[in-house]
Parts: structure tokens; sequence; C-alpha cells
């Protein structure tokens, strides 16, 4: 089967969800044998994830518009790519590369199905603009698909007010590569980023409204009085609250400090010195640093105000280590396996569940195992891989 999968965007430091989705779905079809092209824009492919998609035949238009993410040229690469496909995967839903590759399938004949990951729902900034785009093109690219996938069971109402029924899309959830999780020192990361051997409490993702670290922010200075032992760190590239959250952090006599790998933080000229340190940004982590965060963390904190299904869940559940998220990760399911706990998306609501878990640690380990075992069960792409070719195969049959 010749698989045409497109995203906007591959960035693994400023993608988040839709560019690592996209790249673990393409990596994991090609190796389960299908013929796979990924067609996105060149903005953020690096050296090493372009020799990880070595099997995929990837397309990378030039970005003309940073923030918008607008191809320059490309009509006639994506007709040649949609008129050679057999199936269309479009992934995520603002962007203007969905928009000319559901006109080159129209044109083509091709059946194209259409995964938001989340994006069906307005939020943050532009929503003007995305009322817009929504009139003009958005809604049609969505009923006019042949089918619809949703990441969770939660998002497919999501899909009503575009005249899709949530009985009519399909549930395939995010996968996970055990093999890319593979380093597991712990301790190493530690020392390399200047954290103490004390509990460590880990943010992973963008330092963006979106994913609410100014809410865990406020909620862990809250309880640093009832756990003085306690460490936060921020591990994930700034979109736009870094200067914020170190405002706030050094503004409550908890001082912030930035982490530079091999080194240790120094205490700062006034403050409490027994808070000093306790709180650290250490930037965007990749490769097999990200998965030695997630084992040197005693707990990881989503603490998003709005997302499909965070893929750290995944990430840190691979690695053993517990989760508290909020009602907003489309995965309260973590909590019925025993692996975290669910809480309300505020700084109270997180405020409590760190209080609830930070009390008990010896809790923890189990925590992290049980949701281990959940992950492993479920989410692995050698098994979630087959959902797609089940999907994909009527659709190709009845478009022949």
């Amino acid at each position: 089967m010749k698989i045409l999968n497109v995203s906007y965007t591959l960035d693994a430091v400023h993608g988040g969800g839709v560019a690592e989705r996209s790249f673990q779905m393409s990596r994991a079809l090609a190796a389960a044998g299908q013929q796979v092209s990924l067609l996105t824009l060149d903005r953020g492919i690096d050296g090493q994830r372009r020799q990880q998609l070595s099997d995929v035949e990837l397309v990378a238009l030039p970005c003309r518009n940073r923030r918008f993410y607008l191809p320059r040229g490309g009509r006639a690469e994506i007709g040649r790519l949609v008129a050679e496909a057999d199936v269309v995967h479009l992934m995520g839903h603002w962007n203007i590369l969905n928009v000319l590759a559901a006109k080159a399938a129209r044109k083509f004949q091709r059946p194209y199905v259409v995964c938001p990951a989340g994006e069906l729902q307005i939020f943050g900034r532009s929503r003007l603009l995305k009322n817009c785009f929504n009139r003009i093109v958005g809604r049609r690219i969505v009923a006019d698909a042949a089918a619809w996938i949703a990441v969770t069971g939660q998002e497919t109402g999501q899909f009503f007010p575009y005249g899709v029924a949530p009985d009519a899309v399909t549930v395939i959830p995010n996968g996970i590569d055990p093999a890319d999780f593979a380093a597991a020192d712990g301790a190493e990361f530690r020392r390399e980023n200047g954290l103490s051997s004390q509990p460590l409490v880990l943010f992973m993702g963008r330092l963006n409204p979106i994913k609410g670290p100014d809410l865990l922010l406020e909620a862990f200075l809250a309880v640093r009085r009832k756990f003085p032992e306690c460490q936060l760190a921020f591990a994930g590239p700034d979109g736009g609250m870094l200067n914020g959250l170190r405002e706030l952090a050094a503004s409550t006599a908890a001082p912030a400090s930035t982490s530079v790998p091999g080194s240790t933080p120094a205490a700062p000229a006034n403050g409490n010195a027994a808070e000093a340190g306790r709180i650290h940004f250490l930037g965007w982590i990749g490769g097999d640093d990200r998965s030695r965060a997630y084992h040197a963390a005693d707990l990881l904190v989503i603490p998003s105000r709005q997302e499909a299904m965070s893929i750290v869940v995944l990430e840190a559940g691979i690695c053993g280590t517990p989760v508290l998220l909020t009602d907003q990760c489309g995965f309260d399911d973590v909590e019925q396996a025993g692996g975290g706990l669910v809480v309300p998306a505020t700084s109270v609501g997180l405020e409590a569940g760190l209080s609830r878990l930070l009390a008990a640690p010896g809790q923890l380990p189990g925590m992290g195992r049980q949701l281990q075992q959940f992950v492993q069960s479920r989410f692995c792409w050698g098994s979630i891989v087959q959902r797609y070719l089940d999907l994909y195969g009527p659709l190709v049959r009845k478009a022949g």
C-alpha cells in the first residue's frame, strides 16, 4: 500500500505532538512493510530525524512563513505525491499544507483521512483567523474526508461541529517505541544538569500557556513548605513563558536556576538558602537525555489546559515514571490503571495532587510499574500500526 502522510511540521523541538506522532507513525508504517511518503515543511528537521526516516520518502517543502507554516511553491510536488498514493493521511488542522493536499486528493480522486490530534477546537491566539479558516475551507476538509481519526474517545465529540457524527470517528491512540527510551541512567542526568539526589518533579513540554507550566509552578510553590526536599525541573523550549516563570519563582523566595550541563547551579546572593536551586529550567531535551530525564524523575506532571492525548505520558510510562496530569489531557485511563492521578486543570487541583503524591513517596515506584505495564500492553507502535492498515484497506479497495 502506498501511503502519503501530510504533516506541516516534523520539528522535534517546537513541533509538539503533531510532529512526534507524524514521525513515529510514518516510521512504524514503513517498518510494517508499507510504502510511505511524508510531506512536510523544512522548518526544524535535523540530520538525525532525516536518518531515522531513511525508509520513508521525505519531501520537505521550503517554509516561507515561520508563524503560519506557509509553504513556498511545491504544488507540482504535492500533486505528484497525491497521484501516486493509494491513501492520504492529513495530520493537524490549522495549516495550508492540508488545504493543498486535500485539494489534490479531490482532483486525483484519492481517499484521504484526517487526524486533527486535538486541533479542531479553537484555543489560544488567532481565534478570528481560525474561525475564518474554518468558514472558508477547514470545515469542508473535515467533512469531505473518507474517514476520521481521533487519538482518544474524548476527542470524537470535537468532530460534531464539523458535520461528522462521533460514532463515525475511529479512535487510534498515540504510540511509543520502547527502543527509543532504552537509556536509563537517571543519576547521570541529574549530575549533568545540577540536580540533587532529592525527590524530583519533572515537567516535559513547551513553556506555553496551553501546556500549563504556570499552573504547575504555582502549585509547587504552594506546597514547597510541606516538602522542602523536593525540586522541580522544567524541560522544554520557551513558548513565550520562560521569563515570566523565572520571575514568579524568584519573587517567592524560591529562586530559580538555569542549569548548564556539567555544572552545579550557584546559590543566589539572597533569599532562602534552603530553597535555593529547587526550581530548574533545563531547556529542550531530546535523544537519550530525554529517556534519562524520565528515569531521573520521581514524578512527571502534565498540567495542560488542553491536549488531545499527551505523548509524554507514554514516554514517562515506558520508563516506569508515574504521572500527575490534568483532566484536559485526554488520558484519564492512567488513573484507572493505577499509574498516576488525574486532577482539575487548575493550580489548586495540581496543588492537591502534588500534596497527595509527595506525601507518600513510597507509592510512586509501584505506580510507575503499573503505568509501564499499561503502556506496554496497549500503546506500542508494533500493534497500533495495524489499526491504520485496517482503516486504510477498505478505503483503498473502494476507491480502486
